[in-house]
């Protein structure tokens, strides 16, 4: 369905997952899907505004905290909020807590613009995934409730064959590629009812399996350059997002910083 709105602004909120990562540019920073989505939208709106909140490593709890208002005192057209997976993904988990913090989030969120954007966000295929699965599910339920009674679009990338592949991630196993966020964009691009560039949810060209020394080599650099530093963070209760600004503070006309 081809949506009429001429939305003018786009308000990200959220964690490393809205921040980009982990589409590197070779300057060292992220891109990621909703700096592609703003790209887009601006492309034929003179003056389109965007501003980035994201924070890579927050809860929810410190997205309401810090983002929130942030956002609601811009009045955008349109909101994308997106977190709480991280909290599931904690050994220990208040998953009251969380739904609590999202259900105020959308309260709040949902009055200040024209559309407000959630989602189910994708996840890779593989043991964690298994493990944190009933959580997750618990989560988007919830989402898709909060959508239904605030008028929210919910973007469903949950489940989607194509983003579970291992090849849409990087070598984190958190994080998507650059082919991964523009998926992600052309997905809320579609769900605003704008015409689509192709079909985000087409599998990739079947390739050749890695040998077994592959695999136990990249698990080997995965637990070593990974989830070692991840595990020291929780231990010590640090996060990798401590002392971080938002991506793009201000809402601003949009330019491509990364365009000479």
């Amino acid at each position: 369905m081809e949506m009429n709105a001429n939305y003018t602004s786009l308000v990200a909120l959220g964690d490393s997952f809205t921040e980009g990562m982990s589409d590197a540019l070779p300057d060292g920073s992220y891109r990621g899907w909703a700096d592609l989505l703003a790209a887009r939208l601006a492309a034929n709106t003179p003056g389109f505004r965007y501003t980035n909140l994201a924070v890579r490593g927050k809860l929810i709890a410190q997205i309401v905290e810090e983002q929130v208002d942030v956002a609601v005192a811009m009045r955008a057209d349109v909101v994308t909020l997106v977190g709480g997976l991280n909290d599931t993904l904690r050994p220990k988990c208040d998953m009251g807590r969380v739904r609590g913090y999202l259900e105020e989030a959308v309260e709040r969120l949902a009055p200040s613009c024209e559309q407000l954007v959630l989602m189910r966000s994708p996840g890779r295929d593989g043991p964690v995934m298994q493990r944190f699965r009933p959580r997750m599910e618990e989560l988007f339920d919830f989402i898709d409730t909060l959508a239904a009674k605030h008028g929210a679009l919910v973007v469903d990338l949950y489940g989607t064959p194509a983003l579970g592949d291992p090849r849409m991630w990087h070598a984190d196993r958190l994080h998507l590629t650059d082919e991964g966020h523009r998926r992600v964009a052309e997905a809320v691009w579609q769900a605003l009812g704008r015409a689509a560039e192709d079909d985000w949810r087409t599998p990739l060209a079947p390739g050749a399996l890695p040998g077994w020394a592959a695999r136990r080599g990249s698990d080997l650099r995965f637990a070593r350059e990974h989830l070692a530093p991840w595990i020291g963070r929780r231990v010590t209760g640090r996060s990798s997002g401590d002392g971080r600004p938002a991506k793009r503070p201000e809402l601003l006309p949009y330019d491509d910083p990364h365009t000479p």
